[in-house]
């Protein structure tokens, strides 16, 4: 009887508090997500024209191979016994051995998971909680990883102006993207982050601050193979002037208080492919009012369930809005209009946004 009282409250835990309806939602999205990472990896010329059922068997083997020697020779005698048992009585040692694949292949996902948070714990003080106190600016930023951790990359920091420069600080304003998902490019995050702090505590011009990182990120990218796009502006608050260098990264929006809209696309290749590679700086005055929008292509590559992409279009007709709005406001706006969009389909990619806004006494 008390399991029957206790029927509610369990049911609820089991579901997190979910609908039936976001249940069977979330169920489709993982299994879709699921069979597209093993469909992806079986792409060939064989597997793709394959009917459905065929390939659901193909990628059944594929999971099948994927677990350990012992754990194979359990499971297929853990089936034979279930199926083949019932005269010898042996369907109990049967299910035994298929309980127990599955419980060894559970505690590894539990060891994995709880890997996984504390990286996720150590990337995030990697990053900025708050914006630095900067006054006349508005700045909001956030990052959604597709996975657990997050090969995306946002900061913003004063640094020292170069020599020859008026001494006050700049405002640096970097959003980067790791080519690859998950933890080899959260690992290598780590070290653009490393080498981006170390090498702007000195007073030396951003191009020659890209150069720099640009080096160190070629000696740590397997050959290019690892490359990072970014995007880095430093905004000189006495002047108003952004100089700014797009290492092979989505285009900024920077969009002027009179409605009209630029795009940041002076720089030159991603980091991390040829450390010889020159970066040339370009400049773009903000005044009050003027708002910069910084963002990956998670943003506008994510898809919905037709695999549609979000677009550019789309983005570029929502930053057409009351220019008293905030950086916070805009931002929830953005994640509100792709979130709507996406709806329940998986994330392939990581999202970030930065977004700066220039205000009075700046």
């Amino acid at each position: 009887m008390g399991l029957f009282r206790k029927g509610p409250s369990l049911w609820k835990r089991l579901t997190d508090g979910m609908a039936l309806r976001e249940l069977w939602s979330q169920l489709r999205s993982e299994t879709s997500s699921t069979y597209g990472l093993y469909s992806r990896k079986m792409e060939s010329e064989t597997f793709q024209p394959m009917p459905r059922w065929p390939q659901f068997a193909r990628i059944a083997a594929a999971i099948f191979w994927e677990l350990s020697a012992p754990r194979r020779v359990c499971l297929i005698l853990g089936l034979l016994l279930l199926v083949g048992g019932r005269q010898l009585g042996t369907q109990g040692l049967g299910a035994l051995l298929v309980l127990l694949v599955l419980g060894l292949e559970l505690t590894d996902r539990m060891t994995m998971k709880r890997d996984l948070e504390i990286a996720r714990e150590i990337q995030a003080w990697l990053v900025p909680k708050t914006p630095p106190p900067v006054t006349g600016t508005d700045i909001a930023f956030i990052t959604l990883p597709a996975n657990t951790v997050s090969g995306d990359y946002y900061d913003a920091f004063l640094r020292p102006a170069p020599p020859g420069q008026p001494a006050t600080e700049r405002l640096l304003l970097v959003v980067a993207d790791v080519a690859g998902k998950g933890v080899p490019a959260a690992l290598l995050m780590a070290t653009f982050h490393a080498s981006l702090r170390t090498l702007a505590i000195n007073p030396t011009p951003l191009e020659e601050l890209v150069s720099n990182v640009n080096r160190y990120t070629c000696a740590h990218s397997l050959g290019g193979l690892r490359f990072t796009t970014a995007f880095l502006g430093e905004w000189d608050r006495t002047t108003g002037m952004l100089r700014y260098i797009n290492a092979g990264h989505n285009y900024p929006v920077l969009v002027h208080s009179g409605g009209t809209i630029e795009r940041l696309e002076t720089g030159g290749l991603p980091l991390g492919i040829n450390d010889e590679a020159p970066y040339q700086s370009g400049e773009s005055l903000l005044g009050i009012g003027d708002r910069l929008i910084i963002f990956t292509d998670g943003v506008v590559e994510a898809q919905n369930a037709k695999e549609e992409e979000y677009g550019e279009a789309r983005l570029l007709e929502l930053l057409k809005s009351p220019l008293e709005e905030g950086s916070t406001e805009l931002l929830e706006r953005l994640m509100a209009s792709l979130d709507s969009f996406v709806g329940t389909s998986a994330r392939y990619d990581d999202i970030t946004l930065l977004i700066l806004r220039i205000l009075p006494g700046a």
